[in-house]
């Protein structure tokens, strides 16, 4: 009996250990800790992820540049950001490649603070001129958009107003204490700022504005996909569940961001989430068509942030998506 105890422990023990090492690690670095990535967070918490047997975690590096560089130095197995940071390293030799997409809409919102009137329809250039600019670090997205907007509207980024360059969610503090007249926000911040009487509703909506848009997608080294193909397959195919899972469950995907979120109360959680719906903000399959691209292209083209033209295929690999789709 007690060598029949000890086999059974002993094979315990190897089945346990056997699991353990089946179990890949997965960083996935975020330039912020946001309601736009809600469905990354619902894949870890309803175990999508651990069901592909990966162990997935968000680490937010708030840097500018720093979640892709993190990619780049192995210190995470991809990042969540614009597939514009693929081109970005291309230009400088590097092989980064988009997997799967996440949010399928520019995920930015110009409000203005209390006090000032919001422009009148065909105003929006006159109304921007001479005020000052709350928006991301030179190079991230949202200061893309910022000066993408304002070179289609005529405006001069360096020359018609000032660009405040500041961490995320640095400006509800910044519209507050007036230091800058205009925000380039996304949620939970929007939503924050509406509720703390700092701005009202935003005046331009660039997810209505811009229409589909590579904004943040699942990017990792090239190298992954000729060494860990399989890895990457397993990821892909919990990411598309997550974003099936969220859209299709609102509830158990607030109840997620709820435990995400702590210190945001459930009316305002609830709104951001019933705004991300509405403005169509999650991709529906995870694919990034090439229109999408073109868009988050002619963002950074016209921001003269990106030089020169990239092609699709050379930085977005939809080969694991499709086998899922067909």
């Amino acid at each position: 009996m007690r060598l029949r105890n000890l086999l059974v422990a002993i094979a315990i023990a190897l089945a346990a250990t056997t699991a353990a090492r089946a179990t890949e690690k997965i960083i996935i670095a975020e330039p912020v800790h946001g309601t736009g990535y809600l469905p990354l967070y619902v894949g870890i918490h309803k175990g999508f992820f651990s069901d592909e047997g990966l162990d997935v975690s968000a680490v937010t590096m708030l840097a500018a540049g720093a979640h892709r560089n993190a990619t780049l130095t192995k210190q995470s197995w991809g990042f969540i950001g614009g597939p514009e940071h693929n081109a970005f390293v291309k230009a400088k030799g590097g092989e980064l490649r988009t997997v799967v997409n996440i949010v399928n809409r520019g995920n930015i919102y110009l409000v203005a603070r209390k006090g000032l009137t919001p422009p009148a329809p065909g105003e929006l250039a006159s109304f921007l001129r001479g005020k000052t600019i709350a928006t991301g670090p030179f190079g991230t997205t949202p200061n893309s958009i910022t000066r993408y907007v304002l070179v289609s509207l005529g405006l001069n980024p360096q020359a018609d107003v000032v660009l405040q360059e500041i961490a995320p969610g640095n400006e509800l503090a910044a519209l507050q204490s007036k230091q800058a007249d205009i925000g380039a926000t996304t949620e939970p911040f929007l939503t924050q700022g509406i509720k703390r009487g700092i701005w009202d509703e935003p005046f331009y909506n660039v997810p209505r504005e811009l229409g589909p848009y590579a904004y943040s997608t699942i990017n990792i080294r090239e190298e992954s996909i000729r060494t860990e193909p399989e890895t990457v397959r397993k990821f892909v195919k919990a990411m598309r569940k997550a974003l099936l899972f969220t859209l299709s469950n609102k509830d158990e995907a607030l109840a997620v961001a709820k435990q995400e979120f702590p210190t945001m109360n459930l009316e305002d959680l609830t709104a951001t989430i019933d705004r991300s719906i509405a403005d169509h903000m999650w991709s529906e399959d995870g694919m990034v068509t090439p229109e999408a691209w073109a868009t988050a292209q002619k963002v950074v083209r016209t921001a003269n942030i990106l030089k020169e033209d990239v092609a699709y295929d050379s930085i977005i690999n939809m080969s694991f998506m499709k086998e899922l789709t067909q």
